[in-house]
Order: C-alpha cells, then sequence, then structure tokens
C-alpha cells in the first residue's frame, strides 16, 4: 500500500486516477510489486482510507523526509511527474534542423528485427 501511495503525490493523481494508472501501466505495476495474476488491486477507497490513516497519525510528512534524505544521500531527488507512453513506433528518420543532418545525440531503435 506504502508503495502505490507514492504514486499519488509524485504523479498528482486523484484516487480514482490512481486506480486506474496502476491497471493501465504494467510499469507501474512492476514498480510497486502488483501481479494481477495473483492478487488484486486495492480499490480508490482502499486507497482513500490508507491515505487518510496516513495524514491522521501525521505520517505523510515524516515518511516523505526519510525518503528525501535517502535519495539526497545518493545524489537524486524526486519531483512531481508524468507518466509517459513509450511505445515503438514506425518513423523515417528525421534530418529537419539547420545542418540537414541526423542529431549524432539522437538514437534510433529497432523491435525484433524490424
Amino acid at each position: 500500500m506504502l508503495r502505490i501511495y507514492f504514486f499519488q503525490p509524485w504523479y498528482a493523481l486523484a484516487d480514482e486516477a490512481l486506480e486506474d494508472a496502476i491497471y493501465d501501466s504494467q510499469a507501474i505495476r512492476d514498480l510497486i510489486g502488483l501481479d494481477l495474476a495473483i492478487e488484486s488491486l486495492p480499490d480508490a477507497t482502499t486507497l482513500l482510507r490508507f491515505r487518510h490513516l496516513l495524514e491522521k497519525h501525521a505520517l505523510t510528512q515524516r515518511i516523505f523526509e526519510g525518503i528525501n534524505v535517502g535519495l539526497a544521500e545518493q545524489g537524486l531527488f524526486m519531483r512531481e511527474g508524468s507518466v509517459v507512453d513509450t511505445t515503438i513506433v514506425a518513423a523515417a528518420p528525421s534530418t529537419k534542423n539547420q545542418a540537414k543532418q541526423r542529431d549524432p545525440e539522437m538514437k534510433q531503435t529497432k523491435k525484433g528485427n524490424q
């Protein structure tokens, strides 16, 4: 539940949106360690009750302060983010820049043998 809870403030999601995001995103399920074939996802009401329990006991701020200290010790930090779809799509290589050349920092990938 705590791992699930972290996604709510990080991605600015309401309880229902968090539930939907977990169903929709395999990446989020992997990060929270949830396998829908084995266990069920807590519904929005359960997420709401858990959040209120943390807030009632003033644990939210303490938990995130502890996480931020651990991240800072590793030279990392967490801010609000967004979930990005990384689906590979077919596209022609682009040379639409002033030099009419490919950007040397950009990489191409292939899916399978395509």
